[in-house]
């Protein structure tokens, strides 16, 4: 019997030791080196912890803020930086633990980033700043622009997270999933699979471009690096926006806001019309624009239609 549990504990020890090596190469194989523009990049010392953004051009401020799903970072932007930094000046930032940010083992919530958006846009820009954000970092700038309006001059969204999804709350699948991602080699090689290429690839072609032909494996390169980046700390932000952390109810906030707000949306995006009404019903000044041949990206499959479109609600 001790020869037996000997055993078992011998192969255990191997099965976790061989899952680590594996992790360790997934994470050496996916840092390519393309994630960000070298260019223009600066570093803000945040409370907690090193907040990396690239800064170019000059005029009324532009802070660019990308979305929370595996593999975001600036980079989603690095198509538009140029073409907006000809007549603003434009801040593209990686938010915490996202990018070439500092990545910490906590829950990161809404309230940390907007804690986080409101004391850059302070310390950083120092003047009203007009937001722009991709995906479900809609609800970061909406709860930053109703706690300190101030802050903050127009909001722009492009493809904003459905309030429906805004009002989910964890729940008890959605905490074990995160506690789950959270544990040590066993998590880390789920969140490895989740964030493979072949995955990342999959998203580019079925959910973020309309044109599965214009995926570029350059920006399917610099997302695998960017969920990949600084090892294992990678997963704690993302483990938290699959536990529903990032999400907020912000129908009040929708509401009480004076500021001028935009939507643009991809004419593929599925339920485009639901997300707008919705929108609209709680604040009847929103204005909408739809780029054609676009899904969840346009800023990335079709850069220069959607820098003409910003540039005329800026």
């Amino acid at each position: 019997m001790k020869k037996v549990i000997k055993t078992i504990a011998w192969l255990t020890v191997a099965t976790a030791g061989a899952i680590h090596v594996i992790n360790r190469i997934n994470f050496s194989m996916h840092t390519v080196k393309e994630h960000a523009n070298k260019n223009n990049t600066h570093d803000y010392e945040w409370r907690f912890g090193k907040i990396h953004y690239i800064k170019k051009g000059s005029g009324n401020p532009i802070l660019l803020i990308h979305n929370l799903t595996p593999g975001s970072s600036s980079y989603e932007f690095n198509s538009m930086i140029d073409g907006l930094s000809e007549t603003n000046e434009v801040y593209a930032i990686d938010l915490l633990g996202y990018g070439l940010s500092e990545k910490c083992n906590m829950t990161y919530t809404n309230y940390l980033y907007v804690q986080l958006i409101t004391d850059f846009i302070k310390t950083v820009i120092g003047k009203k700043t007009t937001i722009i954000t991709s995906g479900d970092s809609s609800s970061i700038a909406v709860m930053t622009c109703h706690n300190d309006p101030d802050v903050v001059n127009n909001l722009i969204f492009i493809n904003p997270q459905s309030l429906y999804q805004a009002n989910q709350i964890p729940t008890k699948q959605t905490k074990l999933l995160k506690w789950l991602i959270d544990t040590p080699i066993i998590g880390t090689l789920v969140y490895n699979m989740q964030t493979s290429k072949n995955m990342i690839e999959e998203a580019f072609k079925e959910n973020y471009y309309c044109d599965p032909a214009l995926v570029d494996d350059k920006h399917i390169n610099a997302y695998c690096e960017a969920a990949h980046l600084n090892n294992y700390k990678v997963k704690y932000a993302i483990s938290s926006y699959l536990g529903r952390y990032t999400n907020i109810n912000i129908l009040h906030a929708i509401k009480e806001i004076n500021n001028s707000i935009t939507i643009i949306q991809g004419s593929e995006v599925n339920d485009k019309e639901t997300i707008l009404e919705n929108y609209e019903y709680y604040n009847g000044a929103i204005e909408s624009v739809t780029i054609s041949d676009t899904k969840l990206l346009p800023h990335l499959e079709r850069p220069d239609y959607t820098i003409n479109t910003i540039k005329c609600y800026i």
